[in-house]
């Protein structure tokens, strides 16, 4: 196995493990090497230094191991945004008044996402209203 020190367009650093340099190439040509921050096809080996076993050593690769464990929870909620969009009405600022009408039975029971303040989300808490807000992702900030 070969381990890759990789990074994509946006710059985002992380790891890869392959069989072979070949492996890494076919798998590149295909886009099957995402990041796991961004999702970026557009990936490329970065300059590696020679693993040399040192504290500073085990802390580094304590680094990598989270910030490979942190690129995995963002694809996933990545992914679970995705899902939740694809299968929601988004009503924008109407949410709380569209929520309390599916609430109360006066419209069809179905997925919405949309904004509220604050003072609107803790109302509808209040009031019984299952809601929860959307994880906000590194690219929502850019």
């Amino acid at each position: 196995m070969i381990r890759y020190q990789l990074s994509c367009d946006q710059a985002h650093a992380f790891e890869g493990w392959f069989s072979s340099s070949d492996d890494f190439d076919r798998q590149v040509e295909r886009g099957l090497v995402t990041c796991p921050v961004c999702g970026s096809a557009h990936v490329s080996k970065a300059l590696m230094a020679p693993s040399v076993s040192t504290a500073r050593g085990k802390e580094q690769r304590q680094q990598m191991v989270m910030d490979a464990a942190r690129g995995e929870v963002i694809a996933k909620m990545r992914e679970m945004v995705k899902t939740i969009r694809a299968n929601a009405e988004d009503v924008g600022d109407r949410f709380p008044e569209e929520a309390r009408r599916i609430h109360y039975g006066e419209a069809e029971q179905r997925g919405l996402i949309g904004q509220a303040t604050i003072e609107e989300a803790a109302a509808l808490l209040d009031e019984g209203i299952e809601i929860a807000p959307l994880p906000v992702l590194p690219e929502d900030t850019n």
